[in-house]
């Protein structure tokens, strides 16, 4: 197996994409070649512009996380942060005020802007800025068009009852406290794949859908017109990891995410929204945490092979033993 390829959202993907090179690195991942290399289809849907300048967070925790420049402990932005540019920003009393960008990670946001002022796609701005990092991977935008999630939640003061936000607002601002009532997805139906996402699709020897939010970080991926076809049409085997343990998130908001869009949270519930290949959908195969061991049943009910395993990602060894599970599970259905 030589070729491996990642739809990514932000932490939970970038976290599984470390013990995923953890594995291949010390030969841990059955029939996974030493040299293997991993593409990685990154979520822009979580995209916003700020102050002028265009900050993709799901492109830039992966970017980060495996170039080993991450913040360990807020999971996103840069190590050793300063943040007096945004602290003079709120002194001029410059809104967004909730959205804070660091001293460091200013500089990416800079670059990235100015790049795609002077006529760069995406793209090609993300594989100038991974020349810096050498995060390991090929990474790729899952479109080079503008692409934004957007979020409503009720509001009595508005006419109309509801008021619609950025999705960066929701997080941040509101820490996805209210319920969602509808999620709106802005330019995702005409976007078109970014240049290589659906050869690294079709020309892999496994797809992978890590833990990563299955609505408004994975779900967008698979929103892009032709990728949800790419991954139907694929030799490889399309596996995937539950981000739901126990009935809920391990981190983040995919409860409030699933629950908006009616799909049941639980790691059943999740594999079953993605479906099976053979029944339309889009895995062969789907891991579930030793927590949920009682739902493997309705899974392979439904077609997909699937086993119980533990899926907390604890260390590098821990991910990589999640990762050689998902190797393990779906080889033999190639």
């Amino acid at each position: 197996m030589q070729k491996i390829t990642v739809l990514s959202g932000g932490m939970g993907g970038a976290k599984f994409l470390q013990g995923l090179l953890h594995g291949i690195a010390s030969g841990t991942l059955p029939g996974v070649a030493s040299d293997a290399e991993v593409t990685v289809v990154a979520n822009t849907a979580d995209d916003i512009w700020v102050h002028g300048l265009k900050v993709c967070p799901d492109l830039d925790t992966v970017m980060y996380t495996l170039g080993e420049g991450i913040d360990p402990e807020r999971g996103w932005g840069r190590r050793e942060e300063t943040w007096s540019a945004k602290d003079e920003l709120a002194a001029y009393g410059v809104e967004p005020t909730w959205f804070g960008l660091g001293d460091r990670d200013l500089a990416t946001h800079l670059v990235r802007t100015q790049m795609l002022d002077a006529g760069y796609p995406l793209s090609d701005v993300t594989a100038a800025l991974c020349r810096r990092w050498q995060p390991g991977v090929r990474l790729l935008p899952m479109t080079d068009d503008r692409v934004e999630t957007h979020v409503a939640v009720a509001d009595a003061d508005s006419p109309s009852g509801r008021r619609v936000m950025h999705f960066q607002e929701y997080w941040i601002r509101l820490r996805a406290s209210v319920p969602a009532e509808t999620l709106v997805f802005v330019g995702l139906d005409d976007a078109t794949p970014g240049p290589g996402v659906i050869d690294a699709i079709t020309d892999a020897d496994l797809v992978v859908l890590p833990p990563s939010n299955p609505v408004v970080s994975v779900g967008t991926i698979l929103g892009v017109p032709r990728v949800r076809e790419a991954l139907g049409a694929t030799r490889a085997p399309v596996v995937g990891l539950s981000p739901i343990v126990g009935g809920t998130h391990v981190r983040g908001m995919a409860e409030q995410m699933l629950t908006a869009i009616g799909v049941e949270v639980s790691a059943a519930g999740v594999g079953l929204h993605y479906g099976a290949r053979s029944a339309g959908g889009v895995l062969d195969g789907w891991l579930v945490d030793e927590a949920d061991a009682e739902q493997v049943g309705r899974l392979t009910d439904a077609g997909l092979a699937c086993v119980a395993v533990p899926l907390m990602m604890t260390s590098p060894d821990a991910t990589a033993a999640m990762a050689a599970a998902a190797v393990s599970l779906v080889t033999p259905v190639r």
